[in-house]
């Protein structure tokens, strides 16, 4: 449980401590130059926790949803085209939620939205963004994950379809992997998957056509890394891994050669290191500059403009709006 001012959010990030017992990394080759650069757009989001952010490639735009400002939970859209953040007014959208997830489905061409929390309940429902007309549409699939908060949604390596994983109902961590078939979710069976979590960092990872998975919230010890091939989960064993984490946030940058890992939730004070997933093994970043810490934000690669986009978040009892870009990417391998 945090506290955002006087009010505390029980449900989106609870944890135990076992979750968190502390393995520090161990010593890692030279990481690659990274530096962060803060953007200062006229007329950003307000400050929110949690909000779903993904890039939309029918757009050339990063979509950011909802989240939580501190008293309410919200259901606006927003667009970003590297320069400028504008506020969409599509005639339906979703219900306000926070911590729901986002990723785009390359069949159908729409980013899907599923989970989150809205005061009051964990939700299930799914929702589909057209970067062409900006508009969102609800569905009624027949089969769905559970309700949950914080569940991680990405593109399959294999397929292109939207699959999910994870998510907290309020009572159990879930371990349970889907995937949107267009009209309706499909539970897959994978012989092999990871423990149960939710807030784990998750990214596409297009050197090796997976899907990486870290750290994250859960009743079992999450920290370790697992790869999704969109087949089967395989447990990694890297030499070197980033300290225990939750509420962090992942996104592949092809300068780098990997997945770059910010930030995150530790327990107690929130993070700022930069971590890179590359070759099978976790190396940390040398950052010039870096965005203060942070749980709990938006995170996305735009291919368009070559950089990584961060938005907003929570450090410590302060919410955030600021937007960061990743602007020098320079590999040391």
């Amino acid at each position: 449980m945090f506290r955002v001012g006087s009010l505390n959010i029980a449900v989106i990030l609870c944890f135990v401590s076992a979750a968190f017992p502390g393995t520090p990394p161990r010593s890692a080759p030279t990481g690659p130059i990274l530096a962060w650069a803060q953007l200062n757009p006229s007329t950003p989001p307000s400050p929110r926790l949690a909000p779903s952010m993904a890039y939309d490639p029918v757009s050339a735009k990063v979509v950011l949803f909802g989240g939580f400002d501190g008293n309410q939970y919200l259901n606006d859209t927003w667009t970003f085209d590297g320069k400028v953040w504008t506020k969409l007014s599509p005639r339906t959208a979703p219900p306000v939620r926070t911590a729901a997830s986002m990723a785009f489905d390359t069949v159908s061409q729409k980013l899907v939205l599923f989970g989150g929390y809205n005061g009051s309940k964990y939700l299930g429902d799914t929702w589909l963004w057209d970067g062409v007309t900006s508009t969102w549409t609800s569905t009624s699939p027949h089969a769905h994950p559970v309700a949950s908060t914080s569940p991680m949604l990405f593109t399959d390596p294999k397929n292109g379809h939207v699959d999910e994983f994870g998510g907290f109902d309020g009572r159990l961590y879930q371990l349970e992997t889907w995937q949107w078939m267009g009209s309706t979710w499909q539970q897959l069976n994978p012989p092999d998957f990871p423990s149960a979590r939710s807030s784990a960092v998750m990214s596409s990872d297009p050197i090796t056509n997976t899907v990486v998975l870290f750290a994250g919230l859960a009743d079992v010890n999450p920290h370790n890394t697992w790869t999704w091939d969109g087949t089967d989960w395989s447990l990694q064993s890297p030499f070197n891994q980033p300290a225990n984490r939750y509420s962090a946030a992942g996104a592949f940058h092809p300068a780098v050669g990997g997945v770059v890992a910010f930030g995150g939730g530790s327990g107690g004070t929130d993070l700022n290191d930069t971590w890179v997933w590359a070759d099978g093994n976790w190396i940390q970043a040398n950052a010039i500059q870096s965005p203060p810490p942070r749980e709990a934000f938006g995170m996305a690669y735009d291919p368009v403009r070559g950089t990584i986009v961060i938005f907003g978040g929570l450090d410590g009892d302060q919410l955030l709006n600021d937007t960061w870009v990743l602007i020098t990417a320079k590999n040391t391998k």
